[in-house]
């Protein structure tokens, strides 16, 4: 796993002309000069076309205590959950649990 942030990642991606391929992606990655994390994200992507910088957020693999501020009954639902083939888990869409969710509406957290 490519320890970068879909952030990284993303700004490697700011000259892209959507919908794009992971081929374009990767060629956009060399010649913004990423680090070399960025390229092993991307070559880790499914060989899809994506329709925006959303799509290629939800399929590259991060590390996943990056900054992503999920708690753990959140991984956890990322993980019981399907999702895309190949998207990672740990972008999938995941709820705050209603407990949580309660804490933040009273300031409690």
């Amino acid at each position: 796993m490519a320890h970068t942030t879909v952030e990284e990642v993303l700004a490697a991606l700011k000259d892209v002309d959507f919908p794009a391929g992971k081929d374009e992606l990767l060629q956009a990655a060399e010649e913004s000069s990423a680090p070399p994390e960025v390229h092993v994200a991307l070559r880790g992507i499914p060989p899809e076309q994506y329709a925006n910088r959303e799509e290629v957020a939800r399929s590259v693999r991060v590390d996943p205590d990056s900054d992503l501020g999920h708690s753990r009954a959140q991984h956890a639902e990322q993980a019981r959950q399907g999702g895309k083939p190949g998207q990672s888990q740990y972008l999938r869409e995941a709820p705050k649990p209603p407990v949580e969710d309660e804490l933040d509406r009273r300031g409690e957290r």
